[in-house]
């Protein structure tokens, strides 16, 4: 609990701060556009997606795993969606049979990393090209226009200002936090990210919560493609594609170590509340996609690079400190008995 404690008053202070900053440059440079209250609602609306599926990707990183196929795969559901719609499907089974091919596909992940036990960036390396050639084998060339009612559904305010994509992410957070925080599950994700090893030997079934954590991914990527596709109204064999860039970023850059073991969703909250405040003042001043891309790009370098500085700098502090010499005490004469 302390270390946790210490973690929370460096990184996530830092990125209080920064966040503080990147707020206070776009108050000043667009005080009129940027305090709008539609911008500050297009600033989620525009990133649900990559928010909903950066929350569970939290949950994997901690562990010690990593999925670089979410995109890929929210690009296949879309495309099984929309693929399905044009064979005369209706969209209500649509929408079930792409959830269904998500949860497949994090078991599929999942059965090679915890039960055959290879590395999950070969796995999900692998799982990132071929879904998406799935996809892409689904879609070919085209572009398929969904129905206005579903577009409505991803466009639309539902509940007070907030679309059905918002109002999942708020369930969703809400439902994270619980289970990492409170619960032997989210215990476990945190024993097994620190050692593996010692997880298994300590009775803690390290395969079946590993599964159970790719096919969590593979279940909501699946259901982000299709609040994109919602959003978006279309469907291409490129939904979504490049998303797994943003979305790692927001993990790393909140303080989860790429190693597993540590991290919070308080910090990637702030960590993503600094990403899409970036990128939506970089949009205000006309800054194009690739240059946006390209700062994400350093962030996430960044954000692997700080904390082991960190780290590295604090270890040598305490080294010196315990090394340091001390003054030389002064030893009182024996007091003479007569």
């Amino acid at each position: 609990m302390r270390s946790r404690l210490n973690h929370l008053r460096s990184w996530e202070g830092l990125l209080a701060i920064i966040l503080g900053v990147v707020l206070a440059a776009n108050v000043v440079r667009f005080p009129d556009i940027y305090l709008n209250g539609q911008n500050l609602i297009n600033l989620f609306q525009l990133h649900i997606e990559k928010i909903i599926v950066a929350l569970v990707m939290t949950l994997v990183i901690i562990n010690g795993e990593i999925d670089l196929s979410v995109a890929s795969v929210m690009g296949l559901s879309a495309s099984i969606l929309a693929y399905l719609f044009q064979q005369g499907v209706s969209i209500e089974v649509g929408v079930i049979v792409a959830l269904l091919v998500g949860m497949l596909v994090g078991a599929f992940n999942g059965f090679w990393v915890a039960r055959v036990g290879l590395p999950s960036l070969a796995v999900t390396l692998a799982g990132y090209i071929g879904f998406r050639g799935v996809a892409k084998i689904l879609m070919e060339d085209r572009s398929v226009t969904l129905p206005t009612w579903f577009s409505d559904l991803g466009q639309n305010p539902i509940l007070g200002p907030f679309p059905l994509s918002m109002i999942i992410f708020f369930v969703l957070a809400a439902l994270l936090v619980v289970l990492l925080q409170y619960t032997a599950f989210g215990r476990y994700i945190y024993i097994i990210g620190s050692n593996s090893v010692a997880a298994r030997f300590s009775g803690v079934d390290v395969r079946r919560v590993k599964m159970m954590l790719f096919i969590l991914s593979g279940v909501v990527a699946s259901l982000a493609g299709l609040l994109y596709a919602a959003r978006l109204g279309t469907v291409r064999a490129s939904t979504a594609e490049g998303f797994e860039l943003d979305i790692i970023t927001m993990v790393l850059l909140g303080g989860v170590s790429i190693f597993g073991g540590s991290g919070t969703l308080t910090g990637v909250a702030l960590s993503i509340l600094i990403i899409l405040n970036l990128r939506n003042g970089m949009g205000l001043a006309s800054i194009t996609g690739n240059t946006q891309t390209s700062v994400i790009g350093i962030l996430l370098i960044l954000s692997v690079l700080l904390p082991n500085w960190l780290r590295d700098a604090q270890t040598l502090w305490k080294r010196r400190q315990f090394t340091r010499p001390q003054p030389a005490q002064v030893k009182e004469d024996a007091p003479q008995t007569t």
